[in-house]
């Protein structure tokens, strides 16, 4: 097994690279979708990302409730100023979460998480989700920046 710091480090890397993607790309750019059917703007990817890990670590894995919006993730836009300064806030949340997890437990929501037998599979699971989402938003700027 892995210690908590270094999944968290991991799952760090995916979040400041993306953020950083969304902050380069700037406000037009980053609130663009490419020329793709079901395409989502990378201002889109990341807001559903963060959607990702407040939901599963600590709505699933510790009961602690966090609102989300899971269909508005998908049509959300907005300064990315405002999305980087969100997606360093929810890193510090996302960590305590993580080290508040007790990885060879159930998740403790009663209504979540069924697949997944352990709270460090629910970990798991979002870092499957932060990397592949990672590789979509650097395949969404390379595709807006060339038609750009």
């Amino acid at each position: 097994m892995i210690t908590a710091e270094v999944y968290l480090r991991f799952c760090d890397e995916a979040l400041v690279a993306m953020r950083d993607i969304v902050t380069e790309l700037g406000d037009d750019l980053a609130n663009r979708r490419p020329d793709l059917p079901g395409a989502n703007s990378p201002f889109q990817i990341l807001t559903h990302c963060l959607g990702v890990c407040a939901t599963w670590a600590s709505t699933i894995n510790l009961h602690r409730l966090v609102p989300r919006d899971r269909a508005g993730e998908f049509t959300a836009s907005g300064p990315v100023a405002e999305l980087a300064a969100a997606t360093d806030a929810l890193r510090a949340d996302f960590a305590r979460w993580v080290r508040a997890a007790s990885p060879d437990q159930p998740p403790a929501h009663p209504e979540g998480g069924d697949e997944y037998a352990t709270q460090g599979e629910v970990l798991l699971h979002v870092y499957e989700e932060l990397a592949q989402h990672r590789g979509q938003l650097e395949i969404t700027r390379d595709l807006l920046r060339a038609t750009a």
